[in-house]
């Protein structure tokens, strides 16, 4: 493509893009992936960039869209079609509209059939498909929204009708691939050789594919803007300091009573094996029991569970309660008994 900034960007089987127009600098990115949020700033850092939109080709169910926290941080507009029910997008879009990105001209088509808010994004020489054509496949139709006659219509009557020489940039590629063209996949695509409505119905349905990994939380952030798992502990873990296990054996080893050992686990794990010293309220009952088990906010309170993911989120809960020095072990209680450290 010429008279264009372009990066693809790969995440494991995913693809997203990182678009700018060279004469303004402004930039769209498409299909943005959550483990990828520094690696699109440094690439607009490096070429100038200004990154205006976050475009979401649909509402994903494999994987957890970058456009809410990127939209917080840059004061960018999130894109989707105004189907998708995501309350955080600011700029909804229908067939035949134009975003302008600089002096470049992304056109709108609303391809439904993988989900119901699939579109596709069309620039004069290639087209950024999402999930409803793939090299060499297209998207699946047998998750939430999905309808393979939808999916029929959206590629036989109006992707497919577009110059066979436009380049095909997918939302996923599992073999490598960079793109396609319309032409090749019309030719070489074995689910495009289903041309009959009835016949490519009847292919989608007799699919045998494995459901996503995150099907459920991935829906559910995407499609209502909430945390994921992985980001409620990475926020908690930012707010608190940890001790390691080390030094908190060498603590009890040393001085004991500087400090109360919270675990948090149920009470039938806490009875077979424990830290040394440690008390026990079940992270269920925590709030409830707090006071009356330790009634002084200004205590030192190391929190453990089994693997240090409850306990990270513990730690930051009884901060936010008033406990300013409460802590979480680095590691649980399994990496304490993988070290032969003692038990009670």
């Amino acid at each position: 493509m010429s008279d264009i900034i372009f990066e693809q960007i790969r995440s494991g089987g995913c693809l997203s893009y990182l678009i700018g127009c060279p004469d303004t600098h402004s930039a769209i990115i498409i299909d943005p992936k959550s483990d990828q949020t520094d690696h699109y700033l440094t690439l607009a850092a490096r070429d100038g960039l200004h990154i205006q939109y976050l475009l979401d080709t649909h509402t994903h169910a494999d994987h957890f869209t970058a456009s809410q926290t990127l939209a917080r941080k840059l004061g960018a507009k999130v894109i989707m079609h105004r189907s998708s029910v995501a309350p955080y997008i600011n700029m909804p879009v229908d067939d035949g509209e134009t975003i302008i990105v600089g002096k470049l001209r992304f056109r709108v088509m609303y391809t439904p059939g993988h989900t119901s808010d699939s579109i596709c994004v069309v620039l004069p020489d290639c087209v950024f498909t999402g999930d409803t054509l793939l090299i060499g496949g297209t998207g699946r139709t047998d998750l939430p929204s999905g309808d393979p006659s939808q999916l029929y219509d959206s590629l036989f009557n109006g992707l497919l009708k577009h110059s066979p020489e436009l380049k095909v940039y997918p939302g996923h590629d599992y073999k490598n691939r960079s793109n396609s063209t319309l032409k090749q996949e019309i030719a070489e695509n074995p689910r495009l050789q289903k041309k009959e409505r009835d016949e490519f119905i009847k292919q989608m349905h007799e699919l045998d594919l494995k459901m996503p990994t995150h099907l459920t939380e991935a829906l559910r952030t995407n499609r209502s803007g909430g945390k994921t798992v992985e980001q409620m502990i990475g926020d908690a873990a930012a707010r608190i300091s940890f001790m390691s296990l080390e030094e908190l054996k060498r603590q009890i080893e040393t001085t004991p009573d500087n400090l109360i050992i919270l675990d948090v686990r149920e009470k039938d794990a806490y009875k077979e094996s424990h830290i040394p010293s440690a008390i026990n309220i079940p992270r269920g009952q925590l709030e409830l029991r707090i006071n009356d088990v330790l009634p002084d906010p200004t205590l030192r309170i190391l929190v453990y569970c089994e693997l240090g993911k409850i306990s990270t989120l513990t730690a930051a809960m009884l901060q936010d309660m008033g406990f300013r020095r409460a802590i979480a072990l680095d590691g649980g209680i399994r990496m304490w008994k993988e070290a032969k450290y003692p038990l009670q």
